[in-house]
């Protein structure tokens, strides 16, 4: 990791400088904005800007614009004088990382250094492989997700349990800024306030030192909030004003800090029956859902079963040592018929537990432990009416490889009935 200093008096950067090097810092000195751009333009992943507010070319929130115009997006800290803090803040909202008064930053800036390099570490042990599913329905999320991205609208997720709604954030343009997930459903109604927005020392009995709450922890990146129907009504109160305003007080304090995060809440509740039974604040539910994605359960995403299943098989002999290599056709049509109520949550453990207890090369049908009245349970590819019949036909038949006994039990019927439609739709040479 290097930090590039960017300070117009050389005396004042090779203190910087010093006082980095002193801890082990590599460092790289600019001392106008035209130079630091060409010496940011081979900046390290990992690497920090630490910039005077002033110099003789312009302010270093031109370079923090240019950079992330780049798509650089490096912590960046700014340095001012005690007169120049309403700059600093502004710099914040533009995606700063934090800023430093000059006369405090012999005591400051190491200890920021230093929790901003706990972040990065604390993202790659993060980092585990992500699957990109490449069904219809998560070709059109990630669209959306495309959508949505450059911008800082809130998110509102919806989907069953299991579906995995938290993997958004990673295929975002967020994914290597801190995410901070929390648990709607276990958190504290009487800790919510400290929980959010932290709280100073000596705030209340037992607060023996600085607390950072979950918006300060999720700085620069995405606050997701999972089941966010949980959340007690004065819970909603607190939320709504910091993410209306952008701004929060941590318990204790005297100044509001800026909140510069994004917010992704899910949930598979009814947000708008919550509303009417009033469990869940309107205004509230108006801010959450600025942009709305539904993620759909697996049972109706049937093309992406047998490609999740050989991902979780793959990452289950990593980390289990073993060396499964494949499944069963048995076991591929106990997969793709079975509904999965839990959704991929479900299907990973099957196969995480399938692949440590097989005797054999192949995972069978047993080793999925799969009932019969689940298994012969309608899916996804059910009929309905209408146009999507067709459609969802055409599917079942790709997806079973043309087998059309396979077809008939994906789509919940009987094979005559299921020749009766290929008949009527013109099908039978599919």
């Amino acid at each position: 990791m290097k930090i590039y200093v960017i300070e117009d008096n050389p005396v004042y950067n090779d203190y910087v400088c010093n006082l980095l090097k002193k801890e082990g810092f590599e460092t790289l000195q600019a001392f106008h904005l035209n130079t630091a751009r060409k010496l940011l333009a081979k900046i390290g992943e990992d690497d920090i800007v630490l910039a005077d507010l002033r110099l003789p070319d312009g302010e270093s929130i031109d370079l923090l614009r240019w950079m992330r115009a780049n798509g650089k997006e490096q912590p960046f800290i700014v340095m001012t004088n005690y007169g120049e803090v309403n700059s600093a803040v502004e710099s914040m909202k533009l995606g700063s990382k934090d800023y430093i008064q000059k006369p405090l930053l012999e005591d400051k800036l190491v200890p920021l250094v230093r929790s901003i390099q706990k972040e990065q570490e604390k993202r790659r042990q993060r980092q585990i492989p992500i699957f990109k599913r490449s069904g219809e329905a998560f070709v059109n999320i990630r669209k959306r997700i495309r959508l949505v991205a450059p911008t800082r609208m809130s998110v509102l997720i919806l989907g069953e349990n299991g579906t995995g709604k938290e993997h958004i954030h990673a295929q975002s343009k967020l994914s290597d800024k801190p995410f901070v997930a929390v648990d709607c459903g276990a958190l504290s109604p009487a800790l919510a306030q400290s929980a959010f927005f932290g709280h100073v020392k000596g705030a209340f009995t037992g607060a023996d030192a600085d607390k950072a709450g979950y918006f300060q922890e999720a700085d620069g990146g995405t606050l997701f909030l999972d089941e966010v129907g949980n959340l007690t009504m004065e819970t909603q109160r607190m939320l709504l004003r910091a993410i209306q305003e952008r701004r929060y007080r941590p318990v204790g304090a005297k100044e509001d800090r800026t909140a510069n995060v994004r917010i992704v809440a899910a949930t598979n509740e009814d947000l708008q029956k919550a509303v009417t039974e009033k469990r869940f604040r309107q205004d509230l539910l108006y801010r959450l859902q600025e942009f709305v994605i539904t993620v759909p359960p697996l049972r109706d995403c049937q093309e992406d079963i047998m490609p999740l299943a050989e991902f979780f098989r793959e990452t289950a002999n990593r980390e289990l040592e073993c060396s499964v290599g494949g499944f069963s056709s048995e076991a591929r049509k106990a997969l793709l018929t079975y509904p999965w109520p839990g959704n991929v949550r479900e299907l990973r453990q099957k196969i995480q537990t399938a692949v440590l207890q097989t005797e054999d090369d192949v995972i069978t049908e047993d080793d999925l432990e799969f009932s019969c009245e689940q298994i012969n349970s309608p899916v996804g590819f059910t009929l309905k009416s209408g146009e999507e019949e067709r459609e969802r036909i055409m599917r079942a038949l790709k997806q079973a490889g043309g087998n059309k006994k396979l077809a008939a039990r994906l789509l919940g019927i009987g094979r005559t009935t299921l020749y009766n439609k290929l008949d009527e739709y013109g099908l039978n040479d599919a």
